[in-house]
């Protein structure tokens, strides 16, 4: 009894494992950014691309100044792989910005 119920239990997590591996689909993580990229810059690139839900430039908590990353959460995921395809690798305020698919905080999967 418990073993084939163990054999259901599995399958049904399975998939749920490989989203959290995977992490969000919508959401980007863009390195790379000039100190001087703010939220409304980031924004207006990427909304190119689909609607925008939220952008995120982190900074730093002392000085205020961005790290040089950031977040862009679209609304689909077909318009996050869009702005995935097109805008990794290109110029941003003069700096090559790289975008990949955002891990979830404190991931082993990163890279």
């Amino acid at each position: 009894m418990f073993s084939s119920l163990f054999v259901r239990s599995s399958s049904i997590t399975s998939p749920l494992r490989n989203l959290t591996v995977r992490g969000s689909c919508s959401k980007l993580f863009v390195g790379g950014l000039s100190y001087d990229t703010n939220e409304p810059v980031l924004k207006s690139e990427f909304e190119k691309f689909g609607e925008v839900i939220e952008v995120k430039v982190i900074c730093d908590h002392k000085s205020g100044k961005s790290k040089g990353y950031g977040f862009v959460l679209y609304h689909s995921e077909e318009a996050a792989a869009n702005a995935l395809a097109s805008m990794n690798n290109q110029l941003l305020e003069g700096r090559n910005i790289r975008i990949a698919y955002a891990q979830p905080k404190g991931s082993l999967h990163q890279k």
